[in-house]
């Protein structure tokens, strides 16, 4: 076998798409039922973030994937986009299931495979399942997603209830003081859900809150999920505690918690009925044989990779999905569908490239076209819109075979920090540095936010940069547009034109 792709969530099945579309030998072992295993679970009150929008106002099915965070990519028409699932903008998990079952139709899935062992061997990898039954491949992509709870040192942790398994009956919770360790997404969802049963809900941990609409980071908190601190601000007998979780005991029927506030020097023992750890997932390595053991990266939570997204100590191990977001942890949007699917194409490219001699596609376009076809492309990619500062277009010159002249060639796609020419154009989307340091709807900072200089564009803008020895020596950043419509001519085509006859 060329490749085994361990796990069939979206991250698996994009894998398995891609690689049948070149024509390799590959099968994906799920250990569930069906597709989409995980979401059979998570998230634990059903409701996705990742928005779903069907009514867009435009034609264009690579435009409309730039509101469209939970479909695939395929081809036009091959199968079908999950818009087409249900309406509703955060949608139901129960629908994704569904449209992951169907995504599947076609690919080379095997069911109900749960892998307990991977290991190295002289000609690749062994993979072993639960059900006796054994792989040997080439190569490896681990797609399993979030396998494991991420659970802080902090002692007596093992008295907390988990996120991965509490129930989410809200009335087991009536009457209650409940606390809750995390600031993230699933401890406000989690709270959310018990508002209307719990007697008193604190919320605690030892960083501010990010809130997604400031950062433009989808995983920080959103605001669907943030009603809870309108209870809080509100005196509703709810708290979110800032400090450090330095204990947690039994006494007397209740859980003790000896909590450390980060706002002054007092140290307190707050007693509860219930305690629940949301403090978010890790990659579950135990699969992994000695041998066969990726260096791990971010606290132990995820593969350490290279810019190909194959473990920097075992050549042949490579990672798709969730797992790849060490390469651009919190910032951009590797962890989620709507930027790792883009990934899963990229990364098999790369392995066309690198293994089988087929080299990155590419479209021949004259040198003075060149700025055409950069507008064209930032007014219609989803890729560099949804995967911003991470991913580029590439514009390179070389001789032509038979023509005294050059030949101008046109890449898409390629992570930033992997692009392989020494000389070229890179063109990505980005939002200027400190983009995420003043509050969006604060109408008094944005007189002092344009007045400061030293700043970069605050919104989503394009940026190029001329590359040479693999360094590089120009940028031009084309201004910013609220509508991200950048067809001026002499504002955009012009000055792009010329940055690009001066760097080809």
């Amino acid at each position: 076998m060329e490749y085994v792709v361990i796990g069939a969530g979206p991250a698996g099945l994009q894998a398995g798409y891609f690689l049948q579309r070149a024509g390799r030998e590959y099968v994906v072992l799920e250990a569930g039922p069906t597709p989409g295993t995980f979401y059979r679970t998570f998230p634990r009150h059903r409701r996705m973030i990742s928005i779903n929008k069907p009514h867009t106002g435009w034609d264009d099915p690579e435009k409309r994937l730039r509101v469209d965070w939970n479909s695939l990519l395929c081809s036009d028409g091959e199968k079908p986009r999950f818009t087409t699932y249900t309406g509703r903008y955060f949608p139901d998990a129960d629908d994704y299931v569904r449209y992951l079952v169907d995504y599947g139709q076609g690919l080379n899935v095997r069911c109900d495979s749960r892998v307990t062992r991977i290991s190295k061997v002289s000609k690749g990898f062994e993979i072993e399942c639960e059900d006796g039954s054994v792989y040997s491949a080439k190569r490896v992509i681990v797609a399993t997603g979030f396998a494991a709870p991420n659970l802080p040192p902090v002692p007596g942790i093992e008295h907390a209830e988990q996120y991965w398994d509490v129930s989410i009956d809200p009335a087991e919770f009536t009457g209650k003081k409940v606390f809750i360790i995390g600031k993230g997404n699933s401890a406000f969802e989690t709270a959310d859900n018990l508002v209307e049963h719990a007697a008193i809900i604190h919320v605690a941990g030892p960083r501010a809150i990010n809130f997604a609409w400031r950062t433009h980071f989808i995983g920080h908190l959103r605001a669907v999920n943030n009603n809870f601190l309108d209870t809080y601000q509100l005196k509703s007998q709810n708290m979110v505690l800032d400090g450090e979780i330095l204990g947690i005991r039994r006494s007397d029927g209740q859980y003790v918690v000896t909590f450390s506030y980060a706002r002054r020097d007092k140290v307190v023992d707050l007693a509860y009925d219930r305690v629940i750890a949301c403090t978010g997932f890790k990659m579950d390595s135990s699969v992994f044989d000695p041998g066969c053991m990726p260096t791990l990266t971010v606290n132990g939570r995820f593969p350490a990779l290279t810019p190909e997204w194959e473990s920097i100590n075992i050549p042949g191990l490579y990672f798709a999905g969730t797992l790849t977001q060490s390469r651009d942890f919190k910032k951009y949007t590797s962890a989620f569908i709507h930027g790792f699917r883009y990934g899963i194409r990229a990364l098999v490219h790369m392995l066309e490239q690198k293994h089988h001699g087929v080299p990155w596609p590419y479209r021949q376009v004259e040198q003075e076209d060149m700025a055409d076809a950069v507008i064209e492309r930032i007014n219609r990619t989803s890729a560099l819109f949804q995967q911003y500062g991470f991913m580029c277009d590439v514009l390179t010159v070389h001789p032509a075979a038979s023509q005294p002249t050059t030949e101008g060639r046109y890449y898409e796609e390629m992570p930033l920090d992997y692009v392989p020419f020494e000389r070229c154009v890179t063109v990505s989307l980005e939002y200027g540095r400190g983009h995420d340091s003043i509050d969006p709807f604060d109408l008094s900072a944005g007189r002092e936010w344009e007045d400061d200089t030293s700043r970069d564009q605050r919104y989503l803008h394009p940026v190029v940069r001329a590359k040479r020895g693999g360094e590089v020596v120009a940028t031009l950043r084309l201004p910013e547009d609220i509508y991200n419509d950048w067809t001026d001519d002499r504002v955009y085509r012009e000055p792009l034109q010329r940055f690009l006859k001066e760097s080809l």
